[in-house]
């Protein structure tokens, strides 16, 4: 626990500093608005104590665990990277393979609920290294999320399962098919009355049709689906109102009005890459803009979805049905005769102003359900859209998606209540872990073994495996042939970028060499077709005809990454009158004294659980909070005070700096829900619900591998299949403290105001946003600063405009407007420049070294100060090296290690660095990081002392891996630029504009980061240079940085959030 002579933190003294304050206030944590002793102190000693930096307080097995596993720098003997020949000199080299160039290659990745998204690999001699969007794929149009950016760091963990399993013994794949052959035959006699298959959510048309030829076969047996975070209630929703399954999804670039009923559409959703793209088109902030979208936002717990709301109202979950209810009674919509709930005036402002707003943009708008409301809140949606015109226009139904669509939970209690009846002789659990992630109340680990025959395949031998006699090691996707349907259909083939690492194979495989016939294109029991026959067969079938020996067609295909003409067709459906007469009100939650509503969620980052084993998505900080390693359960500050949860001794900041300069102590408490309980530590969250917590999914695992097994607590004892999303618990505070490694108190600017922020009608009054138009005379464009003394010496920058061959000035600009801050530019940047994950405790230590930061932001407003902890709003600004023109870092540099361009670009030579960590002192925007131990390439062995074979091969070639003793930052992109230029100079020409994209540009789904060259007046970074909202951090030092923002511009409703008059900035 915390140090009690510390000071306390109490709400009183945070609202009457505020009271004291002048204009809009912006802050990262309690801790700075309270402004205390123990925070000072921090920002004082933003770097960490090198004197303590060999004490690690770990043995080197524990540390050879984190680097190992988390950088996938560790191989058993027996694993393989290619067929076991001798490597020798190519003779006649392969016409594609030119060595140390990278190739690119056309796919799909699996991203929520079976959905997919297309994909752009790069290969470098023979391995892939890093996922991006497909341009060309709907779902991505050229970018991806943060689950596909770390899917090359699962492909190389060596914690993925290797061989089979039999019973905790090794066995082979040629065992385990003599053995379920046979059992396998039997069935037949009883026409596969006791066969049944377990699959997660499928759209693949292949293991489909591989499926459907099993059940025709088979006719008693059953194919159930499963994933905890599957939207049922959208499926039930669309049963009851339209009488069958249906597909929804949405076209926000047409949608002037967006009202949110509790959805994360942004994040988390099959067409979140797409969606995040198409709301940023509707909002983006020009010179002579006049008019952007509106996004009205009613939410149950602070996401990064509705921080982008212009006007935000926070509700427990169980009240959003009735916020639905009125909007849609008030919009002339039959709601049945259940009476509405009794709104408060904030609500029924909100409410309202809404209404009125929808009614005025009939056709052009679009309401959005919660993919973990009820279904009466889908219903009511799908109502409301059809009211307001939006179906056909903004909202699209389309036949379903799924191969197979069904209330996945329901499935599942059915096939738990087999097992335990006795009908179920053999059980194929092809890819999920449900012995971990099922409902608690439903039995599934308690009936598991009562199968007398059960198999898993799985990437890694996790909590199923272990319940299971055989568990089958599982290809990944980059190592199989597949395909995959996107958010609208459309479908792609899934190409193999390596050959299987170790002793794999896909669910297409698998089900291959257990149920081929002739009729399949099989043998029964020969050897299982490649996946590459099997897809490539099923394709033959639906209109690509094998043509030998070129196969031009199919092969287009794979160079495309998308098959025409497969995208889903749209229905023409009505919402029944008797789904509105006939709806199942939900009672709210009674909540009071300890009693509170909880909300559970999947985690921003690990999801399901599925991830907890990659080190870049745990060490990834998490929204708000910046919490890694861990899930914290979220809690309004004025709740914890109301229950005497101590804001002062547990929260405050840990008084060693020098050891936990990134650690917070959090109170823990306990949840019960219906008899279960889980124990936790609350992290205070601004803008969370009242008499309401909001716990995540994912961790607590038990068989995850090195990095994910124990990590954090599991949730799933109260996930239950009645309620799953939310419910009534009772809170108890333990006395017990938890530390929590965060990065939110790292890297502080001390106390500036760093985001600048207007409304649409301040931009169009004064368009620069700034609080001080006469600060704003500098030339930002062109890196020239004006009334600013100059301590540096000047370098010889080329001339504006400047376009002769050669000269480049390299420049970018961050849309803050743009910015959702969903970390994908961290974690792409992590895997472009090959930066280590450290671990937990070096977190805890401020030792991270993510060259990305993701800051954010809340805003306290003049009016608004008694309730700051109320609804405040939510700002995210992305800080990576600003690349100085007059750059603090290069004139303390005793060996210049650190130098300017010609190109105007802070470049590290990092062969020359000797550690000094001057520049990181005297850096403002705190961006640069230090090596304090060999991340990386500390340990050269494995466990068993062997050399390790694989250990490079998540590297990035092209990028130096830097060891114990170096500094580190954000060079643009240099090898891209590099790349790019040695192509131009072959073909002699200049470098073409957009021809550099840097790996975060690339990566970001909203377009929020551009980058080029800025003395080129054509170019795209130049025309955002120009806009008078664009300005650069911290000018006031003369620093003159050449990454600039654009300001944030919001859009609220004066009906609910009247304008006043105050100050711009």
């Amino acid at each position: 626990m915390a140090n009690e002579n510390r000071s306390k933190l109490d709400l009183a003294t945070i609202k009457a500093r505020l009271a004291a304050a002048r204009g809009k206030k912006y802050w990262r944590v309690l801790e700075e608005l309270a402004d205390t002793p123990e925070f000072r102190e921090v920002v004082a000693n933003e770097i960490p104590d090198v004197t303590r930096s060999i004490d690690l307080h770990m043995d080197r097995r524990q540390f050879l665990t984190l680097s190992a596993a988390s950088l996938a720098l560790a191989g058993l003997s027996g694993c393989r990277y290619l067929p076991q020949h001798k490597l020798v000199p190519y003779v006649n080299q392969p016409e594609e393979e030119t060595p140390g160039i990278p190739l690119y290659y056309a796919s799909a990745a699996p991203t929520f609920w079976g959905y997919g998204i297309g994909t752009i690999v790069t290969s470098r001699d023979g391995r892939p290294i890093k996922m991006d969007g497909n341009p060309g794929h709907p779902a991505s149009l050229g970018a991806t999320d943060i689950f596909t950016q770390a899917a090359t760091l699962t492909l190389y963990d060596p914690d993925r399962s290797q061989i089979v399993n039999h019973q905790g013994d090794f066995s082979t794949w040629e065992d385990f098919f003599a053995t379920a052959r046979p059992l396998l035959q039997r069935q037949l006699a009883v026409r596969g009355a006791g066969l049944r298959i377990l699959t997660e959510t499928v759209t693949s048309p292949t293991l489909s049709a591989q499926l459907q030829a099993i059940l025709k076969r088979f006719p008693e047996a059953q194919w159930v689906q499963y994933e905890p975070t599957y939207p049922n209630h959208a499926y039930e929703a669309a049963v009851v109102a339209f009488g069958e399954p249906v597909h929804t999804y949405y076209d926000l670039a047409k949608a002037k009005r967006i009202l949110s009923l509790d959805s994360d559409f942004l994040i988390s959703n099959p067409a979140c890459v797409r969606y995040a793209r198409d709301f940023a088109d509707g909002r983006r902030v020009r010179q002579g803009t006049t008019e952007i979208s509106r996004f009205y936002a009613i939410e149950s717990t602070p996401t990064l979805t509705g921080a982008m709301a212009d006007n935000r109202i926070r509700v427990r979950a169980s009240l959003v049905e009735g916020l639905a209810r009125t909007i849609a009674q008030q919009l002339g919509i039959d709601v049945g005769t259940e009476p509405l709930p009794t709104l408060d005036a904030e609500q029924a402002k909100f409410v309202a102003g809404v209404v009125k707003d929808l009614k005025d943009n009939a056709g052009a708008s679009v309401v959005i359900p919660g993919e973990f409301q009820t279904p009466a809140v889908h219903i009511l949606a799908h109502a409301i859209n059809e009211r307001l015109g939006n179906v056909g226009k903004t909202v699209f139904h389309t036949e379903p998606v799924e191969a197979r669509p069904q209330h996945q939970i329901q499935a599942l209690q059915n096939l738990v209540a087999d097992m335990n009846a006795g009908k179920v002789d053999i059980l194929l659990i092809l890819g999920g872990n449900p012995v971990y992630n099922a409902p608690a109340d439903i039995g599934f680990a308690e009936a598991l073994p009562r199968v007398p025959f059960r198999a898993h395949l799985g990437l890694y031998e996790d909590e199923t495996s272990i319940a299971c006699q055989w568990h089958l090691p599982e290809s990944h996707f980059l190592e199989a042939w597949g395909d995959l349907r996107a958010f609208d259909g459309t479908a792609s083939i899934i190409q193999p970028l390596i050959l299987p690492i170790y002793d794999t194979k896909s669910a297409y495989e698998l089900l291959s060499g257990l149920f081929d016939t002739p009729e399949t294109g099989g043998h029964a029991g020969a050897a299982p077709r490649d996946g590459y026959t099997i897809v490539r067969q099923y394709w033959a079938e639906h209109g690509y005809p094998i043509d030998e020996p070129y196969d031009f067609a199919f092969n287009k295909l794979l160079h495309d990454g998308v098959i025409p003409n497969t995208k889903a067709k749209v229905k023409q459906v009505q919402v029944r009158a008797e789904a509105l007469r006939s709806l199942q009100v939900q009672v709210p939650v009674n909540v009071g004294g300890t009693t509170l509503e909880v909300m559970i969620r999947p985690d921003p980052t690990i999801w399901d659980g599925r991830f907890a084993n990659n080190g870049w998505l745990q060490e990834l900080p998490k929204p708000f909070s910046k919490a890694t390693w861990d899930n914290v359960i979220l809690m309004n500050p004025e709740t914890a005070e109301r229950l005497q949860i101590p804001l002062g001794d547990g929260w405050a900041i840990i008084p060693k700096l020098n050891e936990s300069q990134g650690a917070k102590a959090s109170p823990v408490i306990t949840v019960n829900l219906n008899g279960r309980t889980v124990k936790g530590a609350v992290w205070a969250m601004p803008g969370h619900p009242h008499d309401a917590i909001t716990v995540y999914l994912g961790y607590g695992r038990t068989s995850a591998g090195v990095l994910g097994t124990g990590t954090g607590f599991n949730v799933y004892p109260i996930f239950l299949s009645k309620s799953p999303w939310n419910g009534t618990a009772q809170i108890e505070y333990t006395g017990e403290g938890y530390q929590i490694a965060t990065t939110q108190y790292t890297h502080m600017m001390d106390n500036r105001d760093v985001v600048r922020v207007g409304t649409i009608k301040e931009f169009l009054r004064h368009p620069s946003l700034a609080p001080d138009e006469d600060a704003e005379q500098a030339n930002v464009a062109e890196g020239t600063g004006k009334g600013q003394p100059d301590y540096y010496p000047a370098f010889p920058w080329p001339e504006p405009g400047m376009s002769h061959k050669g000269a480049y000035n390299w420049g970018m600009v961050i849309d803050l407007q743009s910015c959702i801050g969903c970390s994908v530019c961290m974690v792409a940047c992590q895997a472009e420049n090959n930066i280590p994950v450290v671990g937990k405790a070096q977190v805890m230590r401020g030792r991270h070294m993510n060259w990305i930061r993701v800051d954010t932001y809340y805003e306290t407003k003049p009016d608004d100060f008694e309730t700051f902890a109320h609804n405040p709003r939510i700002y995210f600004q992305p800080v990576t090296c600003m690349q100085c023109e007059q750059a603090p870092c290069e004139y303390v540099c005793p060996v210049g290690a650190t130098q300017h361009s010609v190109e105007g670009i802070n470049q590290m030579v990092y062969n020359r660095c000797i550690g000094t960590r001057y520049c990181a002192n005297n850096c403002p925007y705190k961006v640069r990081r230090f090596n304090f131990l060999n991340y990386n390439n500390h340990f050269n062995h494995d466990f068993f002392g062997r050399p390790n074979k694989v250990e490079q091969l998540v590297f990035n070639p092209d990028v130096t891996v830097r060891g114990r003793g170096v500094m580190e930052k954000c060079m643009y992109c240099i090898q891209r630029i590099n790349s790019a230029r040695q192509k131009a100079k072959i073909e002699n020409r200049d470098l073409r504009d957009g021809e550099v994209l840097t790996a975060c540009q690339q990566a970001c789904p909203t377009q929020a980061i551009t980058f080029g060259n800025i003395t080129d007046h054509a170019s795209k970074v130049y025309a955002l240079k120009i806009q008078p909202h664009n300005y650069g951090l911290l000018t006031d030092l003369n620093t003159r940085p050449r990454t600039t923002y654009l300001a944030r511009v919001i859009n609220p409703n004066t009906d609910i959030e009247p304008e006043t008059e105050k100050q711009v900035g």
